[in-house]
């Protein structure tokens, strides 16, 4: 049976699903707590430009939208590192044609609001939640202009709200044995800007994310259709080089052209973006149960928050509504099963990605300028080209594997790195690890 189906949370992931539930013949409305953004200016200073690979392009495939988001996407193909001497590597993401997308988060927001409302779902915007009644199926919305009480029922009801979720914390406190789990990690994030030149070309390399790798920690860049780069530091928030330590505009004008000096160079309003622009926090949030009777599920950020460092969290969501609907058509709209089933295979899916998202912020932090983490990677990378059935980058497994799970690459990623830890231990790994010898030690290492 069809049903008048709720989303809060207009976001990326509330937006696609309506879109897969409009599809299905639901009647879906959404309610949004912010203003309408495709009437306002975006303003920057905490988007995060998104990198959408395959698992996200799958569900905007399955969608029949992928043609359109094109549109806004440029491709990056590898790593393009700036280290701290002045030097450069680049460093391929997989194979050749392997790669991800830079999009804009506000620009794909609208364009998936656009989508949703041409498939036919409602969006309300400036709604607040202020109380679900879980009984009579029933959820309060005070609208934030005009403080004007709405109450709305519901039949189907997703909450798709964020890291912050109010869905979420809806159902924590009617639940008796909710479990909740949030880390903050001692690392914020600021937002700056290198604009295109003059005639509106790009001033770095336009199909790479750009990293400069400091150790403990970093500035990232990724390419806008308009010949820009969003950067976004990634810093402690205490201690001797950090957020509260560059507190004036002198500070941060000796740090950078010290610290990122060809950055330094493209940023003109550096100074006053870096104390105009807010420094957010970075969350991780793990919980259980996502899901109550046959009517309610929470989905993307809201069940499942993760730090941005393998740039998995809209496509980890967009993967929730990819299987999702597979469910649906499954179990032919039994929501008990549907639900059930979504969980089971999600929340493991959801608690490995966070896992490996803090371990891919070590990674691009403090290695991908370290020669012998180099010299591992080329190993890999050779071995798994000779051995393609065998051995998949754990990098490649996340970004370009959409039919393996988050859960999977875990477990294979923590096997391989056993198995390399021992390989980049052998003496003179640096002059022999093109021999056989190497190639069947990993070998046996992968049967053992």
């Amino acid at each position: 049976m069809k049903k008048d189906t709720i989303i809060i949370g207009a976001g990326l992931v509330g937006s696609l699903l309506s879109i897969y539930l409009s599809k299905k013949g639901h009647k879906v409305k959404l309610y949004e707590r912010r203003s309408d953004m495709r009437k306002e200016k975006i303003v920057a200073g905490r988007s995060i430009n998104l990198a959408l690979s395959d698992r996200g392009i799958k569900a905007l495939e399955e969608v029949g939208i992928m043609e359109e988001i094109k549109k806004i996407a440029i491709p990056m193909h590898g790593r393009y590192i700036h280290n701290a001497d002045g030097s450069t590597a680049y460093q391929p993401y997989g194979n050749d044609g392997q790669f991800i997308n830079s999009v804009s988060r506000g620009e794909l927001n609208k364009m998936l609001m656009n989508l949703a409302e041409a498939n036919g779902a409602e969006i309300f915007f400036n709604e607040k939640c202020e109380s679900i009644n879980w009984k009579e199926n029933k959820i309060s919305f005070q609208h934030t202009a005009n403080f004007l009480p709405t109450i709305i029922n519901y039949q189907l009801f997703f909450g798709s709200d964020g890291a912050y979720s109010a869905a979420r914390l809806n159902h924590q406190l009617q639940h008796d044995r909710f479990q909740y789990q949030q880390h903050y990690i001692d690392f914020g994030y600021k937002e700056l800007t290198i604009p295109s030149g003059s005639n509106g070309e790009f001033l770095m390399e336009k199909n790479a994310l750009h990293i400069w790798p400091r150790g403990n920690f970093m500035l990232i860049a990724l390419p806008n259709i308009d010949g820009s780069f969003t950067c976004t530091l990634f810093f402690p928030f205490e201690g001797e080089t950090s957020f509260a330590s560059l507190d004036t505009k002198e500070k941060v004008k000796i740090f950078f052209e010290k610290t990122f000096a060809d950055a330094a160079d493209l940023i003109p309003t550096l100074e006053d973006d870096f104390f105009n622009n807010p420094t957010a926090s970075l969350v991780t949030v793990k919980c259980f149960p996502w899901i109550r009777d046959n009517k309610f599920a929470l989905i993307g950020d809201a069940a499942h928050a993760i730090v941005p460092f393998f740039g998995q969290g809209m496509n980890c969501g967009f993967e929730d509504c990819s299987v999702l609907n597979n469910l649906i058509g499954k179990h032919n709209d039994n929501w008990k099963n549907i639900l059930e089933e979504y969980q089971i295979l999600r929340k493991p899916d959801g608690d490995a990605i966070a896992q490996l998202a803090l371990n891919n912020f070590i990674e691009m932090r403090d290695k991908v300028g370290d020669p012998k983490f180099l010299l591992q990677k080329k190993i890999e990378a050779a071995f798994s080209k000779k051995h393609p059935d065998k051995w998949t980058p754990a990098y490649a497994q996340v970004t370009f594997s959409p039919q393996i799970r988050y859960s999977d690459a875990l477990k294979n990623s923590i096997k391989q790195e056993a198995i390399m830890q021992q390989v980049m231990a052998l003496p003179d790994i640096e002059n022999i690890w093109q021999t056989g010898e190497v190639e069947q030690m990993m070998l046996e290492k992968l049967l053992g």
